[in-house]
Formats: structure tokens, sequence, C-alpha cells
């Protein structure tokens, strides 16, 4: 994690320092909501199932020159893969209450457990335009996680109280986006989140709706993007 952190310190503040040279270029008077989007996506969880991805995204304009904020907001479901199903057993195994009783679990006990996630990220994006007019970015953000784990055997159970909780997050992401007509943008994405109980890498694919904005002010460079 600590790498990671270290990786996405340093792939912003390298890109931000060839685009504004004091503090005073960073305001918040260019932070409007700007447009939205939605996307499909695909990750590849450790410990659960790789699974569909849906988001929605929303432009909240440029904090300084080329540094967009955006938050989205993200939703998916998937079974415990069954090492990690083996693994709780054997963790449950271990409580004083089971041990007296002798009791051996297994992952076939536990039956089909199912893990979702409802999260909210705020991302900040360097932004640039490349030949062919197309926006890329690179990324990194803070989002919090509302994990909840369910499945027959296991409801209104302890178990199920385990496998809930609040996390907080970071994630890192690289994108392009290329305006299709006037206000329409098709954008790809992929991404890597990181929580104390699972991580991911992930693709995304969508289209945001930007909606008629005032001219920029003088001297914000990137807000047109």
């Amino acid at each position: 994690m600590r790498k990671l952190l270290l990786f996405g310190f340093l792939m912003l503040t390298s890109v931000s320092a060839a685009q504004a040279q004091t503090l005073a270029d960073y305001d918040y008077e260019n932070l409007t909501f700007r447009g939205f989007g939605f996307d499909y996506g695909y990750i590849w969880p450790n410990k659960v199932e790789s699974t569909d991805q849906y988001s929605v995204r929303l432009d909240l304009g440029f904090l300084g020159p080329a540094v967009r904020i955006a938050t989205t907001l993200s939703y998916w479901s998937s079974a415990f893969k069954e090492p990690e199903l083996q693994r709780l057993a054997d963790r449950l195994e271990q409580l004083p209450a089971l041990q007296e009783q002798g009791v051996d679990l297994s992952a076939a006990d536990l039956g089909r457990v199912r893990w979702s996630d409802v999260s909210a990220t705020v991302d900040a994006h360097m932004v640039w335009t490349v030949p062919g007019n197309i926006i890329t970015y690179l990324g990194a953000g803070l989002g919090i996680h509302a994990l909840n784990g369910r499945g027959t055997s296991i409801e209104d159970t302890f178990v199920e109280d385990l496998l809930d909780s609040i996390s907080p997050a970071i994630a890192f992401s690289a994108g392009a986006e290329y305006q299709l007509v006037e206000r329409i943008r098709l954008y790809g994405e992929g991404r890597y989140t990181l929580l104390s109980d699972i991580h991911y890498p992930g693709l995304r694919a969508g289209v945001s709706i930007m909606l008629p904005q005032r001219p920029a002010s003088a001297g914000t460079t990137g807000g047109g993007r």
C-alpha cells in the first residue's frame, strides 16, 4: 500500500508541476457540475469471483490547470471464492465455543456466500490532450466502501455481521475520452482499487453527457476539456 501511495503521489505531482507554477493557480472558481456518465466495467477481486461493476460518474469541473475532479458511484456483487470460504471456516473453528463442541467446519458448511459493495470515490485527474483530439488522464482518489455479506447459511448470524463493513479505500486510474458528437463523450478507464479487506484491478467503458457551460475564466487552462 505504501508503494502504491508513493507511486500515485509522484505520478500526479510530476504532471502538475508541468501545468502550474504556484499554489495560486489552484482555486475553486471552476469547480462546477459539468456532466455525468454511465459505465459498465469488469473487476478481478482477490477474494471473490470476477464480476460486473456498474458506475455513475459526475464531472465536477477543474480545481486548477488541468486538474479535474470527478465523483464515481459504483456497485458490484459476487460470490466468495472457495479458498476464501475455507479460510473463513478455519477461523470460525478457532472460536472457543465451537472448539469445546468439537465442531469441524468446511467451506461446504457455509454454503454460497456473497459480498456486495456500494462505493463513492472522489478522484483528481491530471488531464491532457493527445493527437486525434483524444483526452487522456491519470488519476488518484479516495473513497468509502460499504461491503455487505449475505448467504442462506449465515443469515442473521454473527458471521454475516463479520462480513459487513464500511471501509476507506484508495484508487489509481488511467483513461481516455473521445468526443463522439457535441456534448457526448465515450470513455474507457483502467483502475486499481485497494481496501483493507479486498483489492482489485478493473476495466470500464461508458458514455458521458456534458452540460452547457459558462465561458472559462481568464488564466484557467484545461477548463474546457
